[in-house]
């Protein structure tokens, strides 16, 4: 075991407590803890929102989906490039203006006070759907930490888990959103710093080496040399959207990335945000797609047993110890960041659209705020115990909670930011089908015919718009919900 390495990783942990730590002594109201309370400028959210996002599946999962397909994953970072752009460029300001407009905290709570009429039957739905897959997402970002940790360090993957586990259940519960933000907006830069770097010293051993590229893909064979991955015909067109379809879950529908919008003060913020995002996304994307690529070339496909290690591998193959612990700190980094506002969504499902409004309890905001903290150490628990369990692919795994959660919410969202005629019945139908035909999907053989995060959305959208025009919105004005808050 390095103990630089080990010495680096340390005050990491340390520096991410601290910062819980800060914001738990600050007077954190209700709206705080789970939105910022306009406290948080755009540059910051920006950073979060793209940590949050990015997770082990991008510098775990994606790293490793680029070495084992070649050239044909560009397709995959493109799509989610577009993503950020589409999602930064036209839908940020509008969640920032529906916040405003109905003082709300979350997707449900949003779509509840715009459709009252439906709101505990949109509630109940959200909760069903965000809890059960966030918290298996959760799992599976615990797990990669251990399989990172036992790669790079030789630490045993159970002793791994429960470090990393322990540090982020305790720093989101001290400071909320406030605290992980921050975190994230650390975690951003050496994510980004990772991605940027690693290949970069890649390519220039490839270059002293006299190794070559192309030659790398062909000898790889399975199409890895090529843009289409070897697909001819009609299955080109499959390939391109299978993996550009990851754009999809970018279009309002994970709660975790839309609550930065929400926290957004003003437009100015907003442009800010959407000029660093844009930013972080080019330079991250372009690298994990480098590091597959040289990571292939420089090693071979054989080289890892797991090819989600490839990134690790790397680390510890090409760079100094100092440095390795520096950006080993970025894949951790990757992993903390989403699972502590993952936690934070799961949480405001309980407390906010359960507890508060659909059973109608009303607590003062102390007995709020620790609801909240008590509902993320529980559900980081269950999480814990799901990343030990689990021996699934991060990509795969983290693909289906992108379709189950993200389409079920995307359809819901782009129906209501942009049609008006959309109605409460058709935002439910919308949701349910989402979530279902995700389920159905990922269990039958139509999975491996076409991925459910390019099916469902589409599933989602017919159903919300059928259903809508079936059923239409009696009008009626609503000017949002009191969330009845007692004063202690």
């Amino acid at each position: 075991m390095n103990m630089v390495i080990l010495f680096e990783l340390i005050l990491y942990f340390v520096a991410m407590l601290g910062v819980g730590v800060y914001y738990s002594r600050k007077n954190l109201g209700y709206d705080d803890y789970h939105l910022g309370g306009n406290k948080i400028p755009g540059w910051a959210l920006a950073f979060s929102e793209r940590s949050t996002e990015a997770s082990a599946w991008l510098l775990l999962g994606a790293t490793g989906f680029a070495f084992s397909t070649g050239l044909s994953s560009i397709w995959l970072f493109l799509g989610m490039l577009a993503g950020i752009i589409v999602s930064w460029v036209f839908l940020a300001k509008k969640f920032m203006e529906e916040r405003i407009k109905y003082n709300v905290l979350t997707l449900p709570d949003y779509l509840s006070a715009k459709f009252p009429k439906h709101a505990n039957l949109i509630r109940g739905i959200g909760a069903i759907i965000i809890i059960p897959f966030f918290t298996l997402y959760v799992g599976t970002q615990f797990g990669g930490t251990g399989k990172t940790l036992e790669q790079t360090m030789g630490i045993d993957p159970l002793t791994g888990i429960l470090i990393v586990a322990a540090v982020v259940i305790v720093y989101s519960c001290l400071g909320g959103f406030l605290s992980v933000v921050w975190t994230d907006a650390i975690q951003a830069i050496l994510m980004v710093t990772t991605l940027v770097i690693l290949p970069i010293v890649a390519l220039i051993k490839i270059s002293a080496s006299d190794l070559s590229i192309s030659h790398a893909l062909i000898q790889a064979g399975n199409g890895a040399d090529s843009w289409t991955g070897g697909a001819t015909g009609f299955a080109i067109g499959l390939l391109i959207y299978t993996n550009f379809s990851w754009a999809l879950g970018y279009l309002g529908g994970q709660p975790h990335i839309s609550a930065r919008f929400m926290a957004l003060k003003n437009e100015q913020d907003a442009k800010i945000g959407r000029n660093f995002a844009i930013l972080w996304g080019v330079l991250a994307y372009g690298g994990a797609f480098l590091i597959g690529i040289t990571g292939l070339t420089l090693y071979g496909s054989d080289s890892v047993e797991n090819v989600e290690m490839i990134l690790p591998f790397m680390l510890t193959e090409l760079l100094p110890g100092w440095l390795v612990g520096i950006l080993l700190a970025g894949i951790l980094a990757a992993i903390m960041s989403t699972v502590s506002s993952q936690l934070l969504v799961v949480t405001s499902s309980i407390s906010e659209d359960i507890l508060h409004k659909i059973m109608g309890i009303q607590f003062t905001e102390k007995q709020l705020l620790m609801i909240s903290r008590l509902t993320v150490t529980v559900v980081g628990l269950i999480g814990l115990v799901i990343g030990l369990m689990s021996k699934s692919l991060i990509y795969v795994v983290i693909g289906w909670a992108w379709a189950g959660v993200g389409n079920s919410f995307a359809a819901a969202i782009l129906l209501t930011f942009f049609w008006k005629r959309v109605s409460g019945a058709g935002v439910i139908a919308a949701l349910l089908t989402g979530f279902v035909s995700t389920i159905i999907w990922i269990n039958t053989p139509l999975e491996s015919m076409f991925t459910s995060r390019g099916a469902t959305l589409i599933l989602a959208l017919i159903a919300g718009v059928i259903v809508s025009l079936m059923k239409p919105e009696e009008k009626e004005g609503s000017s949002g919900e009191n969330r009845g808050i007692l004063t202690s």
